[in-house]
Order: structure tokens, then sequence, then C-alpha cells
């Protein structure tokens, strides 16, 4: 039997932000879009939610830690719980193994390849990767802004915005990935 997906928007330092949730835990975020509808649509069609709700407990703490991370404050997202079911094993593994990067640390394209099993030399893996990334349902809480590309460039992010929202991301932790604005300067993020 299918789980009922529900979703709410919420406001952050960062602009709106959007979470959809089964009964198993986060099903999708969706970062700001230009406005809140089209944050609302990309949530919608991510995470196929049936409507807004009031977020149960569980939800409702992960939203508050997610305005903490968005406020500049050091989180841990580990606890969330996250529902993962509709995504093939290889990717969820790539998500899992993401999920143990921490705040202010980053990896790349090729090591997380490795750690997530590709021999040393395996370029296509880190393609993988990078693919894998973009279909991230779940970003901030699956990290997929601490990696980057090798070199320590920020390589690329499908989130409305692309890399500078990557980099505004990052400079949250206090990273600045070479080739952006970040990396010349703190960005400035709509509300900080």
């Amino acid at each position: 039997m299918a789980s009922t997906i529900r979703h709410t928007l919420f406001p952050t330092a960062i602009g709106t932000i959007g979470v959809a949730w089964s009964e198993r835990g986060l099903v999708a975020l969706a970062l700001p879009e230009r406005d809140e509808a089209a944050t609302e649509k990309r949530l919608r069609a991510k995470s196929h939610s049936t409507g807004r709700a009031e977020p149960p407990p569980e939800i409702a703490t992960a939203i508050s830690l997610i305005r903490q991370y968005c406020a500049g404050e050091r989180v841990d997202f580990s606890a969330v719980p996250l529902d993962l079911s509709r995504v093939e094993p290889q990717r969820r593994r790539v998500y899992e193994t993401m999920r143990g990067i921490g705040f202010g640390e980053t990896t790349t394209y090729g090591r997380l390849a490795r750690a997530t099993g590709a021999p040393d030399a395996d370029w296509k893996a880190a393609q993988r990767i990078g693919t894998a990334m973009g279909r991230n349902p779940i970003p901030i809480v699956v990290p997929c802004h601490r990696v980057l590309a090798a070199g320590g460039r920020a390589g690329g992010f499908s989130a409305y915005g692309g890399t500078a929202t990557k980099a505004k991301l990052l400079a949250l932790e206090g990273v600045r990935p070479r080739g952006t604005e970040a990396a010349r300067g703190t960005p400035r993020l709509p509300g900080i």
C-alpha cells in the first residue's frame, strides 16, 4: 500500500522552503525559488504530495532544524527521519553516505564515489555521483552541496539558482569553493 505524502512551506532566513513527508519521514525538500508558488510547484512535482498539511512532531522538529541551519547555526541532521523508499538502492547508498559529511566539511565527487564502493580510477562512478546528486530529493538534509568538483571548485547544483545557491549554502558553513562568488567574499543571502 502506498503511503500518503503531504507537504508544507515555511519561511527561513534564505527564503521560503518546502518539505514533503510520509509516515516514515521526509520525502522531499524544495529550496527557495523565485516565489512561493514556484517553490510549492517544484515540491509537489518532486514528492507527488496530495496536499498541504500540518506537519507531525518529527517533521516539525526537522523544520526547526532547517530554519536554524538557514540562519547560520551549526546543525546536525543525522537524526531527521527520511523516507527514501522510492529511490533505487544505488542512489540511496550515495545519499546515506552523503549524510555522513558533517557541517563545514566537504568532499569531492571522486572521493564520494570511492566511499560508496567504486574503484579509484572509475571516472564514470564520479559522473554517476553527480547524476545522483542532481536528483537528490532532500537537499540540505542530504547535503549534496558539500560535494565539490576536483580542485575545490563548486561543480554543479540543480536547485534554483544553480551554483550560486550552492555557494550560499556553503557560506552558511564557512566554506568558500574556488571559482565562485563565495570565493571572493560572502554572498548576500536574502534576509541575512
